[in-house]
């Protein structure tokens, strides 16, 4: 009979402690909060709170500036010197209706603005926020190249939409932000559609470079630097 009781009273600790860990889970499990906005031309983006700041989930693909200007197109079959030796606002696009467009850092810095009103392309600063709150140490939020743990996978499309399906770091998008495999445009005009990498611009300059973050198929964290204005890249929008 004793042997007995022990048993039911271990069994009861062991059930106890199931239900302890079930409710930390359930009291830390990430509640997503989502919305919508509309650009110039009528697009309607999916948007997603994470910690205090609200981001769009979807790549901008705007073809007119806020005034109703368009934007310069220079189409990916277009001659790379053209896209090179561009000195205005600019983007192109391979498949628009899943990645968007990508553009030149100067169209971003145009006067006439291509965010959603009440938007904003995010700066170098606003980024490291965003990295921070999805668990980046402050440590490595200052460092250049690859930082980081796992915060890449984090906001990486769980789908796989646009990801090859062999990646490493394929996505467990935590927060909703579903990162896409965008690719870029090199400041010379050609364009990487190997639909492995993701390239952000930030609103951020220094002279003829700017910052940028970057995901790889075949990494979980991070990449920081600055490069030419000329790159095309995605465009994510932070609300004011």
């Amino acid at each position: 009979m004793k042997l007995r009781a022990k048993i039911l009273k271990n069994t009861l600790v062991i059930l106890l402690l199931f239900l302890v860990q079930a409710c930390q889970k359930e009291s830390n499990a990430i509640v997503i909060e989502k919305g919508t906005v509309s650009d110039v031309d009528g697009n309607s983006y999916q948007t997603v709170k994470i910690g205090d700041q609200w981001w769009m989930a979807e790549n901008l693909k705007v073809k007119h500036y806020n005034n109703g200007n368009s934007i310069f197109n220079i189409p990916i079959n277009e001659a790379d010197s053209v896209w090179e030796d561009c000195l205005i606002g600019a983007y192109c696009f391979f498949e628009d209706s899943i990645f968007g467009y990508l553009y030149n850092h100067m169209a971003l810095e145009d006067s006439r603005k291509i965010a959603p009103k009440g938007w904003h392309v995010p700066s170098d600063a606003e980024w490291k926020t965003l990295e921070k709150t999805i668990g980046m140490q402050q440590n490595q939020i200052e460092a250049l190249t690859w930082r980081g743990t796992d915060e890449a996978e984090k906001l990486m499309n769980k789908a796989l939409v646009g990801w090859p399906q062999a990646s490493i770091a394929y996505g467990s998008d935590l927060y909703g932000f579903a990162a896409l495999a965008g690719g870029c445009r090199l400041h010379n005009g050609f364009t990487n559609v190997e639909k492995s990498t993701a390239f952000f611009w930030s609103s951020s300059a220094e002279g003829n470079s700017a910052w940028y973050r970057y995901l790889d198929a075949q990494k979980k964290n991070i990449f920081r630097q600055k490069t030419y204005r000329a790159y095309g890249m995605s465009i994510r929008c932070v609300k004011d």
